[in-house]
């Protein structure tokens, strides 16, 4: 029943996504920031898997590309998502959590210890990476 709300859901993300980088796109300094963030999942199931990474990269300035087995047993599996506006990495987890919750409502009580899964408000650097060497933990060196 839950993917009644959240097809309409996801198209308005889809949309207000768009106006947001086209704003971004036309403003003097961008605000461009590239982040890949280490996404520790909830969802399991391969259905659950596809649509959460598709939903991903369908909404404008975030591609879902890979997944990492846990380390440990026991562990989450890892997305790898790129996020184009990610000067704040703890914002773009956040919103991930949000929309794997939306998809899938029986993971909102499973918290991995990132933002939006439960009381976490600050991001370990573990959880993301800047694609520019310079950069470490949101800061320039």
């Amino acid at each position: 029943m839950h993917v009644l709300v959240y097809i309409p859901w996801l198209i308005k993300e889809i949309f207000v996504s768009g106006f947001q980088l086209a704003w971004h796109a036309i403003k003097p300094q961008s605000g461009f920031d590239p982040v890949v963030v280490y996404y520790p999942l909830r969802v399991e199931s391969q259905w659950e898997l596809f649509w959460f990474s598709t939903s991903i990269t369908v909404t404008p300035g975030t591609l879902s590309f890979g997944f990492r087995e846990p380390k440990e047993p026991g562990a989450p599996r890892i997305l790898l998502v790129q996020a184009v506006l990610g000067s704040d990495p703890a914002d773009v987890v956040a919103g991930l959590a949000d929309m794997e919750a939306r998809l899938a409502p029986r993971v909102r009580e499973i918290d991995h210890g990132v933002p939006g899964q439960g009381s976490a408000e600050e991001l370990s650097e573990e959880f993301y990476s800047y694609p520019d060497s310079r950069r470490k933990g949101g800061e320039a060196k």
